[in-house]
């Protein structure tokens, strides 16, 4: 695995929203195997920190999620362009 790989998977597994199974389908890397990647490769207590946020939490997995199917859009969207928000 390459570093901006691991890179990506790292930002991904920070990402709320994001999915295990999101994760797995783009890189073929398990729950498991997340969890081991950022283990060696953030800080203790940073790890720490992200473990205790994403243990049991409902949207990272995919069958635990409250919405069928789409994804999270924010209401302001549509005035959203190149990460900055439009004057309104």
């Amino acid at each position: 695995m390459t570093a901006i790989e691991t890179d990506r998977i790292i930002e991904m597994a920070w990402e709320d929203r994001t999915t295990f199974d999101a994760i797995k389908h783009q890189f073929g890397v398990s729950e498991a195997m997340v969890i081991v990647l950022m283990r060696n490769n953030l800080k203790p207590s940073s790890f720490r920190l992200w473990r205790k946020r994403v243990k049991g939490r409902s949207t990272k997995h995919q069958a635990k999620r409250a919405f069928i199917k789409g994804r999270f859009k924010c209401s302001r969207q549509k005035t959203i362009s190149n990460n900055k928000i439009s004057k309104r």
